[in-house]
């Protein structure tokens, strides 16, 4: 069995949700799939991004709230009425060929999917927004009530 490190226990814990309602209207494939999830289909998506912190700030707060604009832009700019491709699609140029006629915003990721959105977004969180005391603990991307994935540090 191979050792994992635990994560270290922080007691508080908050979570910031953009939920399906919030517009982010993505399109995306799984072109390797063997069902019709090979497809263009897309999904209004959710997010559910979980902070967490040994200690509280001088406001009692774990994040300011107010502070995840650019958190909100990006998943705007990434997930928003966009075609989102994995790097390696076979359909690559194809793909380039609709955003060059305009009929795409064509969003490039290494891998396509929940999984693969709730990784993508989980690194973004950890760049930009964690620091000293402010720890990323998840990322839940959810394309309704019945699918969801979840990444993080368990």
């Amino acid at each position: 069995m191979k050792y994992r490190e635990r994560t270290p226990v922080r007691p508080y814990r908050v979570i910031k949700t953009y939920g399906n309602e919030t517009g982010h209207s993505c399109a995306f494939r799984q072109w390797r799939a063997n069902s019709h999830c090979n497809l263009i289909h897309g999904y209004a998506l959710g997010f559910e991004i979980t902070f967490e912190s040994v200690e509280l700030n001088e406001q009692n707060w774990v994040i300011d709230f107010g502070d995840l604009g650019i958190l909100k832009k990006y998943l705007k700019e990434t997930f928003d009425h966009t075609t989102v491709i994995a790097r390696d699609d076979p359909e690559y140029e194809t793909f380039l060929m609709l955003q060059n006629l305009n009929l795409v915003e064509l969003i490039v990721l290494d891998n396509v999917g929940c999984e693969a959105f709730a990784e993508e977004v989980f690194n973004f969180c950890k760049q930009t927004l964690e620091n000293d005391r402010v720890f990323v603990r998840s990322v839940r991307v959810f394309e309704h009530g019945s699918n969801s994935a979840v990444f993080g540090n368990f």
